[in-house]
């Protein structure tokens, strides 16, 4: 087998894949799954004999993307982030100060409120990184896979990170601006905010909604992620398909 071939499918491997009964991700490494037996001297089937590395490579891209979709759609929907024990979104520091004070005239409720709101703000703004997680995909290059492969376990996750922690902030930014309006964050947070001015020697507090979410939602994205990549590296019980169990074994 080439080396790149050998790279990027090792990449492919370690990498975030569904399991065995995912349609799409069965569709996605079949290519890829053929010609591995071919190179390796075993029965390949079909016209896959023929294969380029162009086209294998191109397949073993579409399998990291669906492993990615899988957890942007975990964190990008309903309770994704709120009801997370790893990546829930807590109130900021400051706002901390004023749900606690709010708490004990019994009006503590307001900070759980906005807490929830801007976790639901989060997960609006998760899909976002589906295109941006295919676009740092299809730009992976040979190179980009032999250090990946060849390092720690959250290689490829801090890879992602490298690639896309900028342009993840720059297209999340605009929807969780508006989803803490649509969700009811911004009147929450000024409705808290109401009661807690009215508190006697109340210190003074602010914060940025829009850019602790961005900052958290993004954290989060790459919590689950490196923990996909890990998994898959060090869990036999996780190479759920043939391919994951040829390289891992």
């Amino acid at each position: 087998m080439r080396k790149d071939a050998k790279a990027i499918m090792a990449v492919a491997a370690a990498l975030f894949l569904l399991p065995a009964a995912a349609t799409q991700a069965q569709d996605a490494l079949g290519k890829g799954k053929d010609l591995l037996k071919g190179l390796a001297g075993g029965k390949s089937t079909g016209a896959s004999s023929t294969l380029s590395s162009g086209e294998l490579s191109g397949g073993l891209r579409d399998a990291l993307r669906v492993g990615s979709e899988r957890v942007v759609g975990t964190l990008g929907k309903t309770d994704g982030f709120n009801k997370s024990t790893d990546v829930h979104i807590p109130l900021p520091g400051s706002l901390k100060t004023a749900q606690s004070l709010l708490g004990k005239v019994g009006m503590g409720g307001l900070g759980d409120d906005l807490e929830m709101k801007l976790n639901r703000a989060a997960e609006a703004a998760v899909p976002q990184a589906k295109t941006l997680f295919s676009d740092a995909i299809t730009t992976m290059s040979v190179d980009d896979a032999a250090k990946i492969v060849n390092g720690p376990k959250d290689a490829a996750t801090q890879y992602f990170r490298q690639k896309m922690s900028a342009p993840l902030a720059a297209g999340m930014k605009p929807i969780v601006d508006g989803q803490l309006a649509n969700v009811g964050a911004v009147a929450a947070l000024d409705k808290m905010m109401g009661q807690y001015k009215t508190l006697p020697m109340a210190p003074k507090v602010q914060a940025n909604l829009t850019d602790y979410v961005v900052e958290k939602a993004i954290d989060g994205v790459f919590v689950y992620l490196a923990r996909e990549e890990a998994a898959i590296r060090e869990n036999p019980a996780k190479r759920t398909t043939e391919l994951l169990q040829k390289v891992f074994k």
